[in-house]
């Protein structure tokens, strides 16, 4: 499993994470898929105090396997309407959340936090002193922002070096070779074409939630086939339908999947990426890996993002 590290966690970080988004319990299949993760080289998990009873799940097979200290963790907070109707990005609602995470997954720190959401109304300097109060505390070694446009994520980090304090060390939204229309839900961000150029200037982490695009690549999907009317309305496009057509054919060359194309295309970004994945049996699992392995060149890239017309055969 390839690696990376983000300044703050002492541990190097799979560039595949494991999604806990559809781990409702700890039956055998869920068991053999998260210990297969492990076998695999991967060892960062992304769970949310907004999931229902996800950090409490993972946290029991955690003690169970006994392996906190060996994976990292990267759990969200501060969620609207996460218990309460409204925006809750404010200090309160870290400082609560926070302390029920560590609660429910078992542990007296969290690897990597991230705010879940953001409130432009709201300014950032209250929230970065809150969030390195933590990171003093050691109750979290890194901080990042979920869903933060760049701007905020820019703002919020020169209030952290104009006060000596630390700012976001990663970023967590939406990179897909598919690009979305619209959020896929609300309050989302998907990283375009500024973002990444910003990423690339700033060379800031980005942990791609949705990263196969939900699974628009798989072959399940087509313009013709209206059914999933969440794909239709978030993906369906002129241009991604060509970006389709591009990594079927660029599939086809290299012997692979166009599903695995779309996820190596993720993690060969001119910036530091890692993958959230949600497998749903060892064998999906072992094809993420392989697309992990899987090299594209930097004009592979550019072409599958419709920015070259031919790629060299």
């Amino acid at each position: 499993m390839k690696t990376m590290m983000i300044q703050g966690v002492n541990k190097a970080m799979s560039r595949l994470i494991m999604g806990t988004g559809d781990l409702r319990e700890l039956d055998e299949a869920k068991r053999l898929m998260l210990d297969a993760y492990i076998e695999a080289g991967g060892n960062v998990f992304d769970t949310a105090h907004q999931y229902r009873g996800k950090e409490q799940i993972l946290g029991q097979w955690l003690a169970e396997k006994k392996i906190r200290e060996k994976v990292v963790i990267m759990t969200k907070g501060a969620h609207h309407d996460d218990g309460s109707p409204g925006p809750r990005v404010n200090p309160q609602a870290i400082r609560k959340d926070l302390t029920e995470s560590l609660e429910r997954l078992g542990t007296d720190y969290i690897d990597l936090y991230a705010l879940h959401r953001d409130d432009p109304s709201v300014e950032v300097g209250p929230i970065i002193e809150e969030l390195n109060e933590h990171l003093e505390s050691k109750r979290i070694r890194a901080i990042g922002a979920s869903n933060w446009s760049y701007q905020r994520i820019q703002e919020a980090n020169e209030y952290a070096a104009a006060h000596q304090l630390v700012g976001f060390n990663f970023s967590s939204t939406n990179l897909s070779l598919a690009k979305a229309n619209e959020p896929r839900w609300e309050g989302c961000v998907s990283a375009d074409e500024d973002t990444c150029a910003w990423h690339k200037r700033n060379q800031l982490t980005l942990l791609s939630w949705s990263s196969q695009a939900g699974g628009f690549f798989s072959g399940n999907f087509s313009p013709d086939n209206l059914s999933d009317a969440e794909m239709v309305r978030v993906y369906y496009s002129d241009d991604n339908w060509e970006r389709y057509r591009r990594t079927v054919k660029l599939a086809e060359q290299k012997q692979v999947s166009p599903i695995q194309i779309s996820l190596s295309y993720v993690l060969h970004q001119s910036f530091p990426t890692c993958a959230i994945i949600g497998p749903r049996n060892p064998d999906e699992l072992h094809d993420s890996v392989l697309a992990m392995n899987l090299p594209l060149t930097p004009a592979e890239v550019e072409w599958l993002d419709l920015k070259k017309e031919e790629i060299a055969q």
